[in-house]
């Protein structure tokens, strides 16, 4: 059983120790309306008051439930907000992505990132992420996008953990109780699109990444080969998002 207790009080000290090494007080957040944003306001509304900039980025792709829950959670927990369309910024350039559902997601991922970033500068803030630790793994998130940030403090908790954990910091029931999404567009989910549910996914990979079982040793403890390949897969074809941009080694003489 995992002590959740002592898990937000490391996350808290860990926020406030990595925004203390910039000699900055602030911190911002995007508010999708999900869990992972829901669990990560919470968490720098208890860690820094009013000191954040939480900034809620619906698309004209957006579902309206997103806004409402964003709106909700943020009235819950007291933390203020503010929206920012980023429609008109997508429409601009909409007709050169010749309707490719992916490409729009990734490019409205990046426009929110970009619209935090420039929060962050315009209030003297470093930007917070909201990516946990399965689709870190399985590369689930756009790279410059939402993986973005200076900080994560979740980026060791797999997402079906992380229901519990969302439960314990009180998050809304509405937020709780939807399938996991990056609302890239309306009815998307991101279970629908990785073929299996977050609960399947992180039982195997606890056991290929927390406890370096073999795949011959998943199989062994019942679980499916075609799951297992699939995720090994996704890990090593995505793990060059979890890296800095090479640079070219040069000899000089």
């Amino acid at each position: 059983m995992i002590n959740w207790e002592k898990i937000k009080i490391q996350l808290i000290d860990f926020l406030k120790t990595e925004l203390n090494k910039t000699g900055l007080e602030r911190v911002t957040v995007g508010v999708s309306g999900g869990l992972d944003s829901a669990v990560v306001s919470a968490l720098c509304k208890e860690a820094f008051g009013d000191n954040m900039s939480a900034v809620l980025m619906p698309s004209q792709f957006s579902s309206k439930s997103s806004a409402e829950d964003a709106i909700e959670h943020c009235e819950k927990f007291n933390i203020k907000y503010e929206i920012k369309s980023i429609a008109p910024m997508v429409e601009a350039y909409i007709e050169n992505m010749d309707e490719d559902r992916l490409r729009i997601g990734n490019f409205s991922a990046r426009m929110r990132m970009s619209v935090l970033y420039d929060t962050s500068s315009r209030d003297k803030s470093i930007v917070v992420g909201t990516s946990n630790k399965s689709e870190i793994l399985l590369g689930y998130g756009t790279i410059f996008g939402d993986i973005a940030c200076a900080i994560n403090p979740i980026g060791e908790i797999y997402k079906s953990d992380e229901f519990d954990f969302a439960r314990y910091l009180g998050v809304p029931e509405t937020i709780l109780n939807k399938k996991p999404s990056a609302d890239l567009w309306e009815g998307q989910s991101d279970e629908e699109e990785l073929g299996h549910s977050y609960k399947e996914m992180d039982e195997v990979l606890k056991l290929l990444v927390d406890q370096g079982k073999s795949k011959e040793d998943v199989m062994a403890l019942g679980h499916d080969e075609a799951l297992i390949d699939r995720l090994v897969y996704r890990m090593k074809a995505n793990a060059f998002k979890g890296k800095l941009p090479v640079i070219a080694n040069i000899k000089w003489s």
